[in-house]
Parts: structure tokens; sequence; C-alpha cells
């Protein structure tokens, strides 16, 4: 009396499987009957001969027509990407060029104004006004030795 005491957490369930039914077998048998072009509004009729094939070679010129129609459009695409990098390379490729060469042209001029202003040096020694060619162009001085060993 263990099954039907009050404090039941959840109802009794039934693993009740149809011992007939296949839902394989249905689904195996209604894929046969699409590709066999009968169809649930079909079922009453009586067989023509030849609906077969015609059934089958509608399938396939709509099967066709589909794959046309796609190539036509991955045509389309190419043919659109092509146009818009030509309309790229027209019109926005010279803005750029000049931005570019406008950049480079105001670049030197900048540093031209930075060396062009020199500062005094403090001593001798300091070489902050003096420029990379100046530099070079400096003799080297040759300093001895101070020290003595031991």
């Amino acid at each position: 009396m263990s099954g039907f005491g009050p404090y039941k957490k959840h109802p009794n369930k039934f693993n009740y499987i149809p011992r007939y039914y296949d839902p394989e077998k249905e689904a195996r048998e209604q894929r046969r009957a699409e590709l066999l072009g009968e169809r649930s509004e079909d079922a009453g009729r009586e067989y023509q001969p030849g609906q077969l094939i015609r059934t089958q070679r509608a399938a396939r010129a709509a099967r066709r027509d589909a794959e046309e129609r796609k190539g036509r459009n991955q045509v389309w695409k190419m043919v659109m990407g092509v146009v818009v990098m030509l309309l790229i390379i027209v019109f926005l490729f010279p803005r750029l060029a000049n931005l570019f060469s406008w950049i480079k042209s105001s670049s030197p001029a900048r540093q031209e104004q930075v060396v062009s202003t020199p500062r005094e040096p403090v001593n001798e020694l300091d070489q902050r006004g003096v420029s990379d060619v100046e530099w070079q162009a400096q003799p080297i001085t040759v300093v001895p030795n101070d020290y003595q060993e031991e």
C-alpha cells in the first residue's frame, strides 16, 4: 500500500509506447508518397499513366529554375561589386591622393619651423642649438687620459 500514500510528490506516470506505431516508417512513407507525386488531395483519385514522370519533370524544372535564378543573382552581385569598386577608384582615390600629398608637403614645413628657431648655447659644451649637419662637421677633440696606473 505504499503506492497510495497521501504524501506523494507527483502522480504516477506511465511509459506507454504504442505497439504498432513507428514514426520513422510513417515519415519514410510520407517522403515516398511526395516523391511519387501523391498528395493528400490525390488520395481518392485513380492513377493516370505518366503521372509520376510528369511530376518528376515539373519538380526537376522548378529546381533548375531556382538554380538559374541563384546563379544570375550571384552574377549581378559581382557586377555591382565591380561597379562600386570603380566608383571608389574614380571618385575617392584622387581625393585621398590629394589629401596624402597635402599632408606630405605640409609636414616638412613644420620641421623647418622647428629647426629655424635655434637656441643660444649656454656654454661651449652645450649643443642644443647645433643642427645634425653642423654637429657632424665639428672637429673631434681628443682628451688625454689624466689618471695614473698603480
